[in-house]
This record gives structure tokens, sequence and C-alpha cells, in this order.
């Protein structure tokens, strides 16, 4: 049984040694580069002392960052990966959070990293790359390694304003690639399309599975995505089959009516996550690829990226919402009402989830972890942690998992219970509507929706005052050239919120 990611590298090297494993449009690396960077990349940090150390990884999305993950796995570390797209603050907020002797960078990056109020080690990726390989200090690290031993941080969005650093071990990795692997029927003839930034979990579904069966990933160009025809033309060229992309990435594809022009002729499996796929959109894409599967995930950071699938076998109404499915191999999901009991059938709980795909908490962050990864209060025999997401969910009518919304998306107004996610789900439902988001001011009580689309104001009243309750419809719409997201792709609902202040302030 495996114990170690590295494993699936020195498994594939051996039957694809000069196959390409990780491009973008300039430049591939195989596998067997992959294998020697990365050793030597291990060698260099253990030979200085670092061991079962945080090592920031501050480089452009690039092949090379790629190898770097490894390379910091080689040496018995784990990475942290960082990129210029963050903003400076939340960047030094990483930094102080994790405090790491040692920043791997390249030649664009070194110079913005000096800048910071940084005093320990920073290494040119290009430099210790050249190191020579000592097998033995390889084999010792391997030797004494345990699957429970970190591999990653990634930093999400902290409640306080302050990142949360999420630790991940080997064993909720190799469970996750493995399950997932699995659903999405990876082999060595898969091409994904990585869309996803380094520095986020996401990234996962490209990056491991590629190693386990000798797959090759193409880095696609961020600009891209505002040019959906050149988007396509890129998936093409590559003969890409395999995407695993937010929702919003999506959506601009399908909101811009680019398959009238050209269709994705290499594509046969699309997986997406992250946010509700308005069903509109989502038959868009379908009716292009009338042979592709779809699967969309659901997971949150904390659970090693995804737990949970469904993929779609059957035609969707728009007033429909895409299920969530069944949990992963080796994990279960758990719906806990206010009281901590299982709710009736077809009632809402919060979505908790047991089981091997549970990170290990968060870095330096005691108090926190205990608040969510908690005893499951189901069982008082003996010690099981649960994570509660704070997502609500329900069982539909055919036993399918659906997300509902957050908790903290659950309003009173007018002496009603109201999920402003249903909301959402029938304005994404209107024509001309690209994505939407209400958020509450919690002062003057008022629902706040904010949209992007080609309708106006009025027309989306109108249009809800058929399908909601009158206290549901928003007493207030904005419309917006674009939707604010957060680093992972998600609508910045923090930001609108800001946005409420700052009308306020006007007023």
């Amino acid at each position: 049984m495996q114990n170690n990611v590295l494993e699936y590298l020195e498994h594939t090297v051996k039957r694809f040694p000069d196959k390409i494993a990780y491009a973008n449009e300039e430049v591939g690396i195989t596998f067997r580069e992959v294998y020697d960077q990365g050793r030597a990349i291990g060698t260099f940090l253990n030979r200085r002392g670092f061991y079962k150390q945080p090592i920031a990884i501050f480089m452009p999305k690039h092949p090379k960052t790629i190898v770097a993950f490894f390379g910091v796995i080689y040496g018995g570390n784990f990475y942290v990966p960082i990129d210029e797209e963050m903003p400076r603050f939340r960047i030094e907020l990483i930094l102080k959070n994790l405090n790491p002797k040692a920043v791997i960078c390249d030649e664009s990056t070194q110079k913005v990293m000096e800048a910071f109020d940084y005093d320990k080690e920073i290494y040119l990726y290009d430099s210790i790359i050249k190191t020579e390989i000592d097998e033995y200090i390889i084999q010792n690290v391997r030797d004494t390694a345990i699957d429970t031993d970190p591999i990653y941080v990634v930093f999400t969005s902290g409640s306080t304003g302050i990142p949360k650093g999420v630790v991940a071990c080997h064993r909720s990795v190799i469970g996750y690639i493995e399950t997932l692997s699995e659903i999405l029927k990876i082999n060595e003839n898969t091409v994904f399309g990585n869309q996803t930034p380094l520095y986020f979990d996401a990234c996962m579904k490209e990056l491991y599975p590629t190693l386990k069966f000798g797959a090759t990933t193409y880095i696609i160009p961020k600009n891209l995505f505002m040019f959906p025809l050149k988007l396509v033309e890129f998936l093409n060229k590559y003969k890409i089959n395999t995407i695993c992309w937010v929702v919003s990435a999506l959506t601009i594809v399908s909101f811009f009516r680019v398959f009238d022009s050209l269709v994705p002729e290499y594509l046969h499996t699309v997986a997406f996550a992250s946010e509700l796929f308005p069903i509109k959109q989502f038959n868009i894409w379908r009716k292009a690829l009338p042979n592709a599967r779809f699967i969309n995930l659901y997971g949150p950071t904390e659970t090693t990226g995804v737990c949970c699938y469904f993929e779609v076998e059957r035609h969707f109404e728009e007033d429909e919402i895409l299920p969530i499915g069944k949990p992963f191999k080796n994990t279960e999901i758990i719906l806990l009402d206010d009281n901590n009991n299982i709710p009736a059938e077809g009632e809402l709980g919060e979505i908790c989830i047991r089981g091997t795909s549970l990170t290990l908490g968060y870095y330096k962050e005691f108090d926190e972890t205990d608040k969510v990864f908690v005893q499951n209060p189901l069982n008082n025999l003996y010690p099981e942690l649960i994570y509660r997401t704070g997502d609500l969910g329900k069982y539909n009518e055919r036993g399918e998992l659906v997300f509902v919304s957050r908790k903290d998306y659950q309003i009173k107004h007018m002496g009603h219970r109201i999920e402003l996610g249903e909301i959402e789900i029938n304005v994404n439902m209107l024509e001309g509507i690209k994505s939407a988001c209400c958020v509450y001011d919690d002062v003057k009580g008022r629902i706040l929706l904010y949209y992007v689309g080609d309708t106006d104001k009025k027309q989306i009243a109108s249009g809800l005052k058929k399908t909601l309750p009158r206290y549901m419809i928003p007493n207030h719409i904005v419309q917006l050239g674009t939707m604010p997201l957060t680093a992972n792709a998600k609508i910045d609902r923090a930001f609108l919120k800001k946005h409420i202040n700052a009308m306020k302030k006007g007023n």
C-alpha cells in the first residue's frame, strides 16, 4: 500500500521517462526531469538541515513550480505555495504566520521576495536543481516518513480576515487521488487543461493524477479566460480532453456563446466545483458536448479539496439544482441539525464529514482547528473526528445530496427564515444573467442583489415575482460589470458587504 505521493512519480518515470508531464505554451518538463530535479531539490534542502519544515514556493504559475513542490517533499518537508497574484498584504500575513526558514524563488520573484520583511534563506530554483543527487539522503528521508506527515499547507480565507493554513498529509492526498482518478476515469492518455492557481488546493486534481498515470497537464494562460474563443482554440491545439475548472471559468465560455463558433473537439470529461452551476449555462455546455461526461464535485479545503461527486446522467430543468451526490470512498457525509441530530427526511442540515479525507487542521491555529474538527456528536463511545463545513445541505427525493447554502447565508427577514442561495438560484434562471449574488444589510434589514448580465433591474424584479414570495424579493438590485471573485474563484461576498457600507457612507 502506498504511503507517499512520490511513489506515483517513481512508478511512472520507469514507464514514461521522456513523456511530457507538465507544460505551458512555451516549455514542457518530462517525467525524468521532474524526477531528477525533484530529488536534486530534496538533496539540497536536506543537506542544509531542512527537515519536516514548511518551505515556501514563491514562483509564477509554471511547470517548474510544480517540480519545486515535489522537490520539497523529497527533502522530507512540506511546501507552501505563494504567488505574485496574491495581494502583498496577504503574502505578508502568510509569511508572518508561517515563518519559513527557506523560500524557493525564480529570477522573476527573487527581487520581490527581497522587498518583504524576510531575513532567512532565499534559494533560486535554477541553481538548486543543479545539486548532485544524494541517494542515501533521499532513501533515508523515505525510510523515516509516515503517511500522516504533512505534504503541503494552503491558505484559505479566515473569518477574522487572517488567512488560515490548512495542513494536508500524504494519507489524505493519496486517498483523494485514488478515488478521484477512478471517478474521472483518468489514464495515461488523459490530457489535463489546468485552470486553477497553483496556490489553491484545486490544482491537485491535475498534478497528482498526472504523476500516478503518466498523463500530461497543460497550464492554461490566465489571460485566455478573458478571451473565451482563444481559450477553446488552446484546448483544441493541445488536444486537451479533461478539465477540472471552477464554475465561473465554464460560464465565461457558455455565456459568450463561444460554442456557436467553436467546440472543444477533444474534450470528453468536464469536472467542476466551487459554486452552484446555473442550469441554463450548464445545459449550453451539455448540448455542445453531448458525448462528454459532466461531474459535479464538492468539498472544502479542509477535506483535501473534494469529498463528494455527482455524475450528471439525466436532464435538468432550469429550476433544478445539480446535486453533489455521494461521498468518496473512505468518506461519510453526516447531516446535523441545530441540536446535533440527524434532520428529518428532506430537511436541511449542516454537512459534516468523517473519514481519511480530513486534513490535519490549521497551521499554528489549535483553537481554530478545535472549533470545526470536533468529536462526532452521534458517537459517545470513542474519539472520532468530523469536520463541520458550515454548509447546509439536504437529500432530494432521489436520495441525492444537494448543497443549499452556507449557514452564514441564512437570514431572518420580515419574520421569515430565508436562504440567500435560493434567491440566487432563481436569479440565475432568468434570461441574460451571467452570475448573481445576494448579501444582507443587517443594519437596514435589506436584501441586496448584485448581478452581471444583459438584462435590466426591472426585468429581474418582474421575473422574480413569478417564482419567489414577496418577502424574498431583493430590496435593492445592483448591476456590475464583473463579479468580484476570491483567489479561489468563488464570489467575494465580503467585498460586496463592504460595498454596502460604502453606499451607506454615500447616503
